[in-house]
């Protein structure tokens, strides 16, 4: 059995769904489901698992014993809005109730793979390292990435990084991220948009070393990321922090003019001014270094900015269906082979 905490969310039910490819049911999905106008349930809606566990009734049951035969905890339930402001709800969802899980995990010989963050990496002067002895010199620019930060440290310094894998996602894009609100991709926002106007706006730069709508990230796409998760859950024996990127920086123009080349569009950017609060805590660049992914023996390649956006767009949000589905499977994998 497969445990799933925040199964119903963005990266937790992509990975459902690549299981469910596997051939594979004997998951548990632990989340809660919000609205049902905006609740991530319909994320689920086309996938297949055996049980669903509300987040606040999970651990007493692990803690009790109801799931003796879990062989992997696949830990991706957490807030992960950058813009929260209420650290103690931070600290409860994201350290303590983590801590939790990885000492049972550890404590039962089970799989750990969980999600920590790039946010923890700060404005980047610290590098992109994923080497296990800079974690105490990263300084996150929010509370979210220090919730995941503490973490981080806490899991070192107990030894659960000898038997677990915490995952550093930079920009994930893709299918099921529709129920984040303000904090969905840029593809997601772009492509809505350019329905509704035509063209997107970018944040103007206030940098003089960046021009507008040239700040760049890793963009990596949801596949991509749930490819490297059945890949550490097939070899139980990596262990330790990976970055999870595409290993490229691009920047917002190259994204979005991405989107518009998937509706077979001519770009249309309008550049805004940066919120004020956000000026201070803005990154201007990020790359996962992926070497020590690489080294750890993942060979397959990432896919390119271009064919990610390209299938997300064609393939999801401009198609029938937006969602993982079991149903309609065949379609979309035969598309590009990931």
């Amino acid at each position: 059995m497969i445990i799933i905490t925040g199964g119903a969310g963005f990266i937790g039910s992509a990975m459902l769904w690549e299981l469910n490819m596997q051939g594979r049911q004997d998951i548990v999905v632990v989340d809660t489901l919000g609205s049902t106008t905006t609740g991530q349930w319909r994320n689920l809606t086309g996938l297949s698992f055996a049980d669903f566990i509300p987040r606040d009734k999970f651990l007493p049951l692990l803690e009790n014993g109801a799931f003796p035969d879990i062989t992997a905890i696949i830990h991706m339930g957490a807030i992960s809005a950058t813009t929260e402001t209420d650290a103690d709800l931070l600290i409860e969802r994201n350290f303590a109730y983590s801590k939790s899980i990885a000492a049972y995990c550890l404590k039962k010989s089970i799989r750990l793979i969980y999600a920590s963050s790039a946010a923890t990496y700060g404005d980047g002067t610290a590098g992109y390292e994923d080497d296990e002895t800079g974690i105490d010199a990263l300084r996150p620019l929010n509370m979210y990435g220090y919730s995941k930060q503490l973490f981080d440290r806490w899991a070192l310094k107990q030894g659960i990084l000898e038997h677990a894998a915490g995952l550093k996602f930079f920009n994930v894009y893709g299918p099921n991220e529709y129920h984040k609100s303000d904090m969905t991709s840029v593809v997601y926002k772009a492509f809505n948009q350019i329905r509704e106007n035509g063209q997107v706006n970018l944040f103007k730069s206030h940098r003089p070393d960046y021009h507008d709508g040239e700040q760049m990230r890793d963009f990596v796409y949801i596949r991509d990321c749930t490819a490297i998760m059945i890949w550490l859950l097939d070899h139980p024996e990596i262990s330790g922090i990976f970055n999870i990127g595409s290993g490229e920086a691009r920047s917002f123009n190259d994204l979005v003019k991405a989107t518009f080349a998937a509706l077979d569009l001519k770009p249309e950017i309008n550049y805004v001014p940066m919120p004020e609060h956000l000026q201070g805590r803005y990154q201007y660049h990020t790359r996962a270094e992926m070497a020590k992914l690489r080294t750890a023996g993942f060979k397959k390649p990432m896919t390119p900015l271009e064919e990610g956006v390209g299938d997300y767009v064609r393939n999801y949000l401009d198609a029938e269906t937006p969602y993982f589905d079991l149903q309609s499977i065949h379609k979309k994998i035969n598309h590009k082979d990931f």
